[in-house]
C-alpha cells in the first residue's frame, strides 16, 4: 500500500522534552491525520530526567518568562506557574530580582497539560515502553519495543538523549558500596547520607549544585568536598538584566584560537561598559548556529576539547535560591571546590580513604564518608548506549558526530550513514544533534529544533501548514536554516 492511500506513521523514540514538543508542534503547526507514536516508558511525556524530579530543591535554572513550549508566547509557563498558585506553596518561588524560578516539576506538570489533550484525542499516542530494535525494511521502519509489540514507521525521529556517565574507574573496587550514590536523579538516592557525613561529590556542574542544595533541604551539617579537573563551579545570573553584547556572525572565526579570543575580547570590552561576562555568553548563544557553521570539523573539535568546561560553567547558570545555598555554604566553611581528579578510593570502616591529584599541588589524601558522582554525560558512548543504536551503527545506517557530542546529521537534521548520505526518513531530534547546529542544551533552542524538525517531517510527508500558522511564524521558516544566523533568539 503507498504512502498516499493511508496514514502515514512517524515514531518518536524518546519522550523527554525533545520527543513531546516535536510531537505537539508537528500536530499544531501542519493538517495531519498521520499516527504519531511516542515511546517513552515513564508515565508522563516531556519530563524526562530533569523534568520529573519530585525534589523540591531542584529548581530550573532560568526564570518562568524565559521558559516556554512556543517560541510565539515566551509567557506561557510563566502564566501556567501563575494559574497554579505557586507562591502559596513555595516561599522561595521569587528571586531577589522578583524573577520566579519554579520548582522543576512544575514544568513538568506545564508540558504534561499541553500535550494531554492531544494524547485524549488520539492525535498524539504514548507508549510506555522502551524501543529494543529498529530495522529498515524497504523505504519503512520496523520497531521492536520492551512491550513485544512492532510498529511500521515511514518516519523515525530520534529524539533520546546522552546516556549517563560510566562509574570512574578509582571508584569500581568500591561499586555497591551503600555510600556510593550514583543515581542522583533518584528522590531516594540521598537517603544514605547522614548530616553529619562528610562527603565528596565528583563533578562541579547543575547536578552537583542540585546535590547540595538537596542535602542542604535534608539538614546536612557535614562537609562537602566538590571536584573536578578545572574545578570549575556553575556560574549564576547577572544582578540585573543585560542586553546581549559583541557581534560573533560577522566575519566569523574559522579557527577555534581565534573565535575563543573573540570571545575573551567582548568580555573585556563589555566589563568597561559596565556589563558582565553574561551578556557575552548570551549574545554567543544567540548566534551559536552562524558561528558553529564557520568552524571546519577539526575547529569543532579543538573547542569542545578545550573550551566545553569553561563554556558549561557559564552557559549553564544556577538558580539564585541555589546559588545563595553554595555561597553560604563555602562562605560558613562547610563547601569547598577543587580543581582535581580521583586517584584511588579504598572502603573504609565509616566510609572511603580518597586520593586525589589535586591540580598544580600534587596529591592529597580525604577520608569521606560518602561520595557522590555526579558526571556528565557520556556523549561519546551515545551509540553504544541502547541496543537499537548500536544495531543502526553497525548496519551502517548511523555514525557518531565527528565532535563527539553525538549523532552525525545534516543541516537539515536527517541522520547521516556511514557514508556520510542523508536518510531521509530517519531524524536526529534535541541535544544529540548538537555537533551540527553547535547549541542544543537549552530548553529555548531545543523547542525551535523541535519547530524546526516538525517543518522537516512535514515537508518529507508532503503535510500542508495552517495558513494562520504560517501567516504568524514567517521565522519560524529560517530556523536553523544553512543560510540563516539565527539559533535560539528567544535565550537571554
Amino acid at each position: 500500500m503507498s504512502l498516499a492511500s493511508r496514514k502515514p506513521v512517524i515514531a518518536v523514540v524518546g519522550g523527554g522534552f525533545s520527543g513531546a514538543a516535536f510531537a505537539l508542534h508537528l500536530v499544531r503547526h501542519y493538517r495531519t491525520t498521520a499516527e504519531i507514536v511516542v515511546f517513552e516508558p515513564r508515565e508522563r511525556l516531556g519530563t524526562g530526567l530533569a523534568y520529573s524530579t519530585p525534589d523540591n530543591a531542584h529548581r530550573i535554572n532560568v526564570p518562568a518568562e524565559r521558559m516556554s513550549l512556543y517560541p510565539d508566547q515566551p509567557d506561557s509557563f510563566l502564566t501556567f506557574v501563575l494559574s497554579k498558585q505557586e507562591h502559596a506553596f513555595d516561599s522561595d518561588l521569587y528571586a531577589p530580582d522578583g524573577s520566579p524560578y519554579p520548582r522543576r516539576r512544575l514544568f513538568g506538570d506545564y508540558v504534561a497539560s499541553e500535550i494531554g489533550p492531544l494524547l485524549a484525542s488520539g492525535a498524539v499516542q504514548h507508549r510506555r515502553a522502551s524501543v529494543i530494535a529498529i530495522n529498515r525494511l524497504m523505504d519503512r521502519w520496523q520497531i521492536f519495543d520492551t512491550m513485544d509489540k512492532r510498529l511500521l514507521a515511514d518516519v523515525v525521529v530520534i529524539a533520546a538523549t546522552h546516556p549517563s556517565a560510566g562509574l570512574p574507574a578509582p571508584l569500581l573496587p568500591v561499586k555497591g558500596h551503600p555510600k556510593l550514590v550514583t543515581e542522583v536523579t533518584s528522590s531516594a538516592s540521598l537517603s544514605a547520607i547522614d548530616s553529619d557525613d562528610r562527603v565528596l561529590i565528583i563533578g562541579n556542574g547543575l547536578t552537583s549544585a542540585d546535590v547540595v542544595a538537596s542535602l542542604s533541604a535534608r539538614g546536612h551539617r557535614g562537609t562537602i568536598v566538590s571536584i573536578s579537573r578545572r574545578g570549575l563551579r556553575s556560574r549564576g545570573h547577572p544582578q540585573t538584566a543585560q542586553e546581549p553584547f559583541g557581534d560573533f556572525t560577522t566575519s566569523p572565526s574559522s579557527k577555534a584560537s581565534d573565535l575563543i579570543a573573540r570571545i575573551r575580547a567582548a568580555v573585556h570590552a563589555a566589563q568597561e561598559g559596565g556589563q558582565s561576562w553574561h551578556a557575552v555568553i548570551d549574545a554567543v548563544r544567540s548566534q551559536a548556529f552562524a558561528t558553529w557553521q564557520a568552524l571546519d570539523p577539526p575547529a569543532r573539535r579543538r573547542v569542545v576539547r578545550h573550551a566545553r568546561p569553561f563554556w558549561d560553567a557559564h552557559r549553564f547558570r544556577i538558580a539564585p535560591q541555589v546559588e545563595k545555598i553554595l555561597d553560604q555554604a563555602v562562605s560558613d566553611g562547610r563547601m569547598t571546590t577543587m580543581a582535581a581528579s580521583l586517584k584511588t578510593v579504598q572502603p573504609r570502616a565509616q566510609g572511603f580513604r580518597v586520593a586525589l591529584d589535586q591540580r598544580h599541588y600534587g596529591d592529597v589524601v580525604l577520608d569521606v564518608n560518602a561520595i557522590v558522582v555526579t558526571t556528565g554525560p557520556d556523549h561519546g558512548r551515545v551509540l553504544q548506549s541502547q541496543p537499537f543504536f548500536k544495531e543502526l551503527a553497525d548496519t551502517g545506517i548511523l555514525q557518531a558526530c565527528e565532535t563527539g557530542l553525538g549523532i552525525a546529521c545534516d543541516q537539515n537534521s536527517n541522520a547521516l550513514d556511514a557514508a556520510g548520505h542523508p536518510v531521509d526518513n530517519l531524524f536526529v531530534l534535541g541535544p544529540l544533534a548538537r555537533g551540527t547546529f553547535g547549541e542544543l542544551m537549552g530548553l529555548p533552542q531545543v523547542t525551535e529544533h523541535a519547530l524546526f524538525v516538525a517543518r522537516k517531517v512535514a515537508q518529507h510527508l508532503a503535510l500542508a501548514e495552517l495558513p494562520e500558522i504560517a501567516n504568524q511564524h514567517a521565522t519560524f521558516q529560517t530556523i536553523h536554516e544553512p543560510s540563516s544566523s539565527r539559533l535560539g533568539a528567544v535565550a537571554k
